[in-house]
């Protein structure tokens, strides 16, 4: 046998030593099949019945389709126009569900509807414009009130207010502040000539309320005594259906009670005033409730928030005197006669409802100037009715102030003072 020098073993194979196989030489391009140069055939589109597609609008609309169902149904859509409809009112359906926005409805919304009602069919007898503060305030409160829980009505209130130099406060309940409003509202409606709902809670007192106190701490102070036991959302009724006597009363009366005046023991106030105060204090509060329940509150419409400030604005020049004699404040500087201007404190309001107040300082007859002005204070709207309730000392008013502080110092005491219980 010869030598294996030519790398052939007796087997036949090719080995070259310590390498393994040769491999052998790579084919040409021309040599794969065509088969294996083509792409996967793309699946075929989802087919599905009507109803199936029809069912499925719903997760399509929430986005909660597999791509293949997504394809089949907006497919469908562009044939079938019943089904496109039901899909596009289900997307806005789902805009709805979005939280990117508040729930709180717009205090402006119940306005706008009015307004738009009332352009289209005009009341026969519509509510006063003076009255719409307080028609607007007692129905925002009563959308609260419908909110809540039994429960809540029990939640501990706190009033506030500002009395012989600080400020103080009492402890009641959500329906114990609704006991009270309802009592307040009862001077209205006894200046009106109906039953006072106070006369209610004292046994043997008539309807129309002979002898019953006429301010307001006292009659809130009575109506929370004569109970057996703490008022609970029974009150709710009784109270909203004397704001709905007294709107519907002021409406039909129109002028007819145009020169009324509304007593609260030792002062009294126009009619249009003391709905527009009562307007107040309904707002005030319901943002007393809304924070005891954890509840948003917006504040009035601009322009009834607007003439809230401006009745505050008219009180204070009578508060600023009163004062006086109780020489509470710096004696009068410059007097003047009825009519004539003389020194002013410029009242700037910024914001919501806001506007320019001129305050006379020495007398409430005197008229405010700007000619004459000595001082000037800025406020946020919101913020000078909070003084004016009495929830904001007037030390720690956030005030811009510019002038006489002594001025300054005594209107917002004075401010403050138009605050009770």
């Amino acid at each position: 046998m010869s030598d294996d020098t030519d790398g052939r073993d007796g087997t036949g194979r090719d080995e070259v030593r310590g390498a393994g196989r040769i491999p052998g030489p790579r084919a040409a391009a021309d040599d794969f099949e065509p088969s294996r140069l083509t792409p996967p055939p793309e699946p075929e589109p989802l087919v599905l019945p009507h109803r199936v597609l029809k069912a499925l609008l719903g997760a399509w609309a929430l986005t909660a389709c597999s791509p293949e169902e997504t394809e089949a149904v907006e497919a469908h859509l562009t044939e079938c126009a019943a089904c496109a409809d039901e899909a596009l009112r289900l997307r806005d359906a789902v805009g709805l569900l979005h939280t990117d926005r508040t729930l709180d409805l717009d205090p402006m919304l119940r306005t706008r509807v009015l307004d738009s009602c009332l352009t289209r069919r005009p009341a026969k007898i519509p509510v006063p414009e003076w009255a719409s503060p307080y028609d607007a305030e007692t129905a925002r409160l009563d959308a609260l009130l419908r909110d809540i829980g039994d429960s809540e009505w029990h939640a501990p209130v706190r009033l506030k207010w500002f009395e012989h130099e600080r400020g103080v406060n009492r402890k009641t309940t959500v329906a114990g502040v609704i006991g009270h409003l309802m009592t307040v509202d009862g001077l209205v409606s006894t200046a009106l000539g109906l039953d006072d709902p106070l006369a209610g809670s004292v046994p043997g007192t008539a309807r129309r309320g002979a002898g019953l106190p006429l301010a307001p701490t006292p009659r809130t102070e009575t109506y929370w005594s004569s109970g057996r036991r703490p008022p609970t959302r029974a009150v709710r009724e009784p109270w909203r259906d004397q704001s709905h006597t007294l709107i519907r009363t002021v409406s039909f009366a129109g002028r007819g009670v145009s020169d009324l005046s509304v007593s609260y023991g030792d002062f009294a106030l126009p009619l249009q005033d003391a709905l527009l105060d009562r307007a107040f204090e309904c707002w005030v509060h319901a943002g007393d409730i809304a924070d005891a329940v954890d509840y948003p509150y917006e504040a009035p419409a601009a322009a009834h928030l607007h003439r809230m400030i401006d009745l505050a604005a008219r009180l204070l020049p009578a508060a600023l005197a009163e004062r006086r004699r109780a020489g509470l404040a710096a004696p009068a500087r410059h007097l003047v006669t009825a009519g004539s201007p003389g020194r002013s404190l410029h009242l700037e309001v910024e914001g919501s409802g806001g506007g320019n107040w001129y305050i006379a300082l020495d007398s409430p007859a005197a008229v405010g100037s700007p000619d004459h002005t000595v001082a000037q204070v800025a406020l946020d709207g919101v913020e000078f009715c909070q003084l004016v309730a009495g929830h904001v000392q007037p030390v720690e008013a956030a005030a811009g102030q510019r002038g006489d502080r002594e001025a300054i110092q005594d209107v917002l005491f004075a401010a403050a003072s138009l605050s009770r219980l």
